[in-house]
């Protein structure tokens, strides 16, 4: 089984598709050993306990600065023995630090159809609204590797979504949620856990 951490910061939706998918056997081969929030009001804490999932605080505000961070949680990691690490609505840049350590083995989930809104700046409902104002037909998300580049590591599956014309940016936020994020990223977990994917350059294949 492959120790599995996820990474938070709000809601955690996502979290909870992951929890949910793991429960109807969905996700193979994969231990979720822990959540850990840079929030401590997340209610993705709430989630986790609700589940029986070891949760863990590491408070932006306790830290000095991005370094003393990323050594608090690379520490975390390191004591839980992670070998996947997903993250699922967490509101930090992964310092080098931990991307290097874990080199193939961070994924992330992007409410967008990469390299579409991606990058440094968009997250949240900032990608939908943007999406909307670009007056786009359609959207979607993707879940890809983590490297030190945002939004630019090797895509490992994506799912599209139309955009109506009715949309406002929380209306097509909680159809991408509902129709791509909460499919794809446990899918991706399963895939990684089952040994499934390859890394060739920039593509990744889904081995059978």
């Amino acid at each position: 089984m492959v120790k599995t951490v996820v990474l938070v910061s709000g809601g955690g939706t996502n979290l909870q598709a992951i929890i949910d998918a793991d429960r109807r056997g969905e996700i193979k081969n994969c231990a979720l050993t822990a959540v850990i929030s840079s929030n401590p009001s997340a209610y993705a804490l709430e989630r986790a306990k609700n589940s029986g999932i070891p949760a863990y605080i590491i408070n932006t505000a306790d830290h000095s600065d991005r370094t003393d961070y990323a050594n608090a949680l690379f520490n975390k990691l390191q004591d839980l023995q992670t070998e996947l690490i997903v993250c699922a609505g967490f509101l930090r840049i992964i310092d080098p630090l931990i991307i290097q350590a874990y080199k193939d083995r961070i994924i992330n989930i992007h409410p967008a159809l990469i390299p579409a809104f991606s990058g440094s700046g968009y997250y949240g409902l900032r990608v939908h609204e943007a999406a909307l104002s670009h007056g786009v037909k359609i959207t979607g998300a993707t879940v890809h590797f983590v490297t030190e580049v945002t939004d630019d590591g090797p895509i490992i599956l994506q799912k599209a979504v139309p955009v109506l014309e009715s949309d406002t940016a929380e209306s097509l936020q909680r159809r991408v949620m509902e129709e791509a994020e909460w499919e794809i990223l446990p899918k991706a977990i399963s895939l990684f856990c089952e040994g499934r994917l390859k890394i060739d350059g920039r593509k990744v294949r889904v081995m059978e």
